[in-house]
């Protein structure tokens, strides 16, 4: 039987705030989010949406240590994951012209091919940070109040 953790109760939070960026061709889509997560000083938010494209992605596979790569058109089927100024978990979905679908977690080294238009979930009273977890053997999601809206 498995255990549900509730990580933050969450009576008496702010309503999320929304953002909505485009990246253009050529610009890599995690470095692009992260520049913009730091801009914008998000300690803790989640990807609504995406659609766009990709001319290459660079993802790391399920229990794979190594990054694998691929080149062509591919458009983006989802992301998804949470995010915010002191790490993020996201996870991609993206497809070939045939409809062949990969995925896995998201890397720098996507590409942008014509555009990405991304929805971001602000939660301005949250700090997401990552801490070392025994049961994962991975930083895992630790959820906190706000630094900066306290």
């Amino acid at each position: 039987m498995s255990t549900i953790e509730l990580l933050f109760p969450v009576e008496n939070l702010q309503l999320m705030k929304y953002h909505v960026i485009r990246l253009t061709p050529g610009e890599d889509l995690l470095s692009s989010l992260e520049n913009y997560l730091r801009d914008q000083k998000i300690e803790a938010g989640c990807i609504l949406s995406v659609v766009g494209s990709l001319q290459h992605a660079t993802i790391r596979l399920a229990n794979r240590g190594v990054p694998s790569s691929f080149i062509g058109k591919f458009e983006i089927v989802s992301l998804s994951g949470t995010v915010g100024i002191y790490g993020s978990h996201l996870h991609i979905s993206f497809s070939d012209k045939t409809g062949k679908t990969l995925g896995g977690h998201l890397l720098e080294g996507c590409k942008i091919y014509t555009t990405a238009e991304l929805v971001i979930g602000h939660m301005p009273d949250l700090t997401f940070v990552r801490e070392d977890c025994p049961l994962s053997g991975y930083p895992e999601l630790v959820v906190k109040t706000s630094s900066l809206h306290s």
